[in-house]
């Protein structure tokens, strides 16, 4: 039988320590060749309303022995701003609810093993990211976590840092009061921990060992002046994922944890971009300010002070040589590979539990070849 799992499932089964032994194996496979995966596609198309796009995303991957899957999304993606912050938000079918799936199949003999719900994994992923971005990069005594937002990644990232690092105090801003009140109540009862509410953006650096810019916002939010010696960074979101010249002016190290392989017999199509647009009326312009109009994903930013997971596994680079430097970790456009390790998990989890609902492998077979 496949199983459709949900997000309620996943979140019982899927613990963000699973999450992240997954995706280093994932990465290490990546770097040996033993996984393959290929940057992140959209399809763009404008809507009846000027000022909304509608959006196809899709990002695969596989492992010999193990899983492929791919993660499908079909978004409305438009801009909104509050109190001066601009944010990017999304839909189907109406605001508050969307569609994403990620669909595994057994490389071994093709079959159809699970159509999961993204919403928690997706989550869980991303946060992940971040655990491992500190684990190898920040200083080992890290315990201050300088956190710009409070939403969902906000959560999963300090989830993260728990596992990897001893966090004693967390330090959390975003534009809206209520929220960062309701994250610092709901964090300081999960983490027992230190919450330490700001009521201005600058406040979370002072003393932070670690600065992790989780939100929605649709322009870097990370400030280089506000930096301070030895710190690690992180930006989630804040305008397609990458942080201001300025910002990059400071970094000592970057780590990256690999780009996707170029297809076979077409090296020259080894593109280190973020994400792959196709659009629609190519020309039509929403107004968006988290990509510039027919501009490329960001890539390698840093050229000259990246280190690779394969860097790391290969001991030719341990990245931070000093407690003053300040580092920036980035997954790279790896998404695909992401999928296929933490959605295999989870539905190995979950059927373990006998959790998720049943459909008969069959509906997804048939006698005529394709």
């Amino acid at each position: 039988m496949t199983l459709f799992i949900n997000n309620d499932v996943v979140s019982k089964v899927l613990t963000m320590q699973d999450t992240i032994d997954v995706l280093e194996k994932a990465y290490r496979d990546l770097a040996d060749g033993e996984a393959v995966c290929r940057p992140r596609v959209d399809i763009q198309i404008p809507t009846s309303d000027p000022q909304k796009a509608y959006q196809w995303g899709t990002m695969e991957g596989g492992s010999v022995g193990g899983y492929f899957a791919i993660r499908m999304k079909s978004d409305i993606i438009y801009e909104t701003e509050y109190e001066g912050v601009r944010s990017q938000e999304k839909y189907c079918t109406e605001p508050g609810t969307f569609c994403g799936l990620i669909f595994v199949t057994d490389v071994e003999t093709g079959t159809p093993l699970a159509f999961i719900n993204d919403g928690v994994l997706q989550h869980m992923r991303v946060g992940a990211d971040g655990g491992i971005g500190v684990k190898y990069m920040s200083r080992e005594n890290s315990e201050v976590v300088g956190m710009i937002g409070s939403g969902g990644m906000a959560r999963t990232h300090l989830d993260a840092f728990m596992c990897v690092r001893n966090i004693k105090k967390v330090q959390v801003f975003s534009p809206t009061k209520a929220n960062r009140e309701a994250y610092a109540e709901e964090m300081r009862a999960k983490h027992e921990i230190e919450i330490v509410v700001c009521d201005k953006h600058e406040d979370i650096y002072k003393g932070a060992d670690i600065v992790a810019g989780c939100t929605d916002s649709a322009v870097p939010v990370i400030r280089p002046e506000c930096l301070e010696a030895g710190q690690h960074v992180i930006n989630v979101g804040g305008g397609g994922g990458m942080v201001t010249q300025e910002t990059q002016d400071l970094i000592d190290v970057y780590f990256r944890f690999g780009n996707a392989p170029a297809p076979e017999g077409l090296a020259e199509l080894n593109l280190a971009d973020e994400f792959l647009t196709y659009a629609a009326r190519p020309e039509h312009d929403y107004g968006f300010k988290n990509r510039k109009k027919g501009g490329r994903a960001h890539g390698v930013a840093m050229p000259d002070k990246v280190l690779y997971f394969k860097d790391i596994m290969e001991g030719s680079n341990r990245g931070r040589t000093s407690s003053e430097q300040i580092t920036y970790s980035e997954r790279g456009n790896l998404q695909g590979n992401q999928f296929h390790a933490v959605a295999g998990r989870a539905y190995e989890l979950a059927k373990e539990a006998e959790l998720g609902n049943e459909v008969p492998t069959e509906w997804f077979l048939q006698d005529i070849r394709n």
